[in-house]
């Protein structure tokens, strides 16, 4: 998947094309995600338990994840990623990281950076 848990991605399609929002959780097996306050749907809950109660819960339903598109951090702009390998320093070799094709700039950050 092009994108990861904690990005911020724009909707380019569906109901809420338009939306920005974070991504709180990656499905990658079904290729969806889940943007905060993004498809927001009403779910019927039965009670749990002696405290937890039922009712109409609002919450957040998984998008396709070729409906988002990643919202560079550099530049500001939502662009499709592409992927490159950087040389490593001294324990790693090398490093697979993404990159935006408008801004040519990297989007993941180096961990001990």
């Amino acid at each position: 998947m092009h994108v990861k848990t904690g990005d911020e991605v724009l909707v380019i399609a569906g109901k809420n094309k338009g939306s920005r929002g974070k991504i709180t959780r990656a499905l990658p097996t079904e290729n969806r995600v889940v943007v905060e306050n993004v498809n927001m749907v009403k779910k019927h809950m039965k009670p749990r338990g002696q405290r937890q109660r039922g009712g109409i819960v609002e919450m957040e339903a998984p998008l396709h994840v070729s409906n988002v598109m990643i919202v560079c951090p550099n530049c500001g702009k939502a662009s499709r990623t592409g992927h490159r390998i950087l040389d490593g320093d001294g324990k790693i070799s090398h490093r697979k990281v993404r990159y935006c094709k408008a801004c040519d700039g990297n989007i993941d950050q180096p961990k001990n950076a």
